[in-house]
Parts: C-alpha cells; structure tokens; sequence
C-alpha cells in the first residue's frame, strides 16, 4: 500500500513539473530479475526509475550519508530501499541486495556513484556491476538527461517546466566464463562495457570521460 501511496504521488509531481519522454520500452528484460544501470546527474534521477517501471519490487540502493535525514529513513523504510556505504566495502548492503535480486527483484544502480557535477560521464564504480555479474541477470542500460540540479532549479524558479528524456537501451547479461582472468581487469572490463552502453544512448557532450573509449565507438 505504502508504495502505490509513493508512487502515485512520484507520477503526480513528475507529470506537473516536467515533460517526460520515454523510449526503449521495448527493452525490458523479460526476466523477473535484472539491474537497471543509469547515469547521475540530478536528484530526480531515482523518482524517474519508479515513474519509468511502476513496479513495488525496485532494489534502491541509498547512500549511507542520507541515514542521517528523517525523510530519507522514512522512505527508505517505505520503499525498503538498502543503505550502502559509498566509500568503503559495504558487504551487508551487497549480501541484502544480492539476495532480492536472485528472488526476482529489480536493481536500480548508477554505476558512477554519484551525480556528476557537469551532466557528463565520469568514472564508474564496478560494485553494482559486480552483483549483476555474480548473480548472472540481464543488465538494462539507461541514460536520463534533463534532470541537472542546477537546470531544475533555474526552471522552476521561473515556472517553466522540465524537458526529461528517459531512454532505455536494450538489456545484455554479462559472461560468466572468465577463465584466466585477472579479476580486477575483467570487472574493470565489464564495468567499460555497461558505462559505454550507457553512453552509446546520450549525446555526444555528456558522454565524459568514455566519449573516446573504443566499445563506445563499436556500439555506435
């Protein structure tokens, strides 16, 4: 109940404040579980996931610093999001979140970690992408674009409402066969390969620090 209170509510103020435009539908993962991988770019990222899917079984991951905030425990405990700590091995937090995904859940992560400052790509994490790859579920590569602080602050003040592009690439899975790998190189590799399917969906100018990446340039 709590989540379709939430959720409604998540429809109503995107809706009034914004002009969503969503594409890739097509792409969603016929498998119960998955991880949907998105840029970070604004705090309205995260609402755009569940206004995208609609579905009560969304994994959020919320950082650990937000604990600290009445609203965000409070959600977190609505939504049964898992708090992660960003900076050091948060293994409860992985073991949490490995085992709802294995159960059918859907796990939303942004690689990077956190907003990037300019609506560019920067440097991805391989902790989430390391869950999709043990658990060997499909990875769904999103990039949101409209959603900069900076930019939804500036529109509203002004009344003007938000221009937000959703676009959901197609789902790939990981290879599980790794044999002579150094593990370290093949996360680092897999981690290239979900950021570069994200930037393969952005423009040119945000795609940051992979725009010359050569798997981008394969993909494109």
């Amino acid at each position: 109940m709590a989540y379709k209170i939430i959720s409604f509510f998540i429809r109503l103020i995107i809706r009034l404040i914004a002009r969503v435009e969503l594409s890739g539908r097509e792409n969603l993962p016929a498998a119960k579980g998955y991880v949907i991988a998105s840029n970070h770019i604004g705090r309205l990222d995260a609402a755009l996931v569940y206004y995208a899917l609609d579905r009560p079984d969304i994994i959020m991951l919320i950082a650990e610093k937000y604990r600290k905030n009445a609203f965000w425990r409070w959600l977190a405990k609505q939504l049964d999001g898992i708090f992660i700590d960003r900076f050091n091995p948060d293994l409860r937090a992985l073991r949490e979140a490995m085992k709802r995904l294995q159960k059918g859940g859907v796990l939303a992560i942004a690689p990077e970690g956190t907003r990037s400052r300019t609506g560019a790509l920067i440097e991805a994490k391989p902790g989430g992408i390391y869950l999709a790859w043990k658990a060997g579920v499909p990875i769904l590569p999103v990039a949101v674009t409209g959603t900069q602080d900076a930019l939804v602050k500036e529109r509203l003040t002004h009344f003007k409402r938000l221009n937000i592009k959703v676009t959901l690439g197609p789902a790939f899975t990981l290879p599980q066969e790794a044999k002579g790998k150094d593990r370290e190189a093949l996360l680092q590799e897999y981690t290239d390969e979900v950021m570069c399917r994200i930037a393969a969906l952005m423009p040119e100018e945000m795609r940051g620090m992979y725009v010359g990446h050569p798997r981008l340039k394969e993909l494109l």
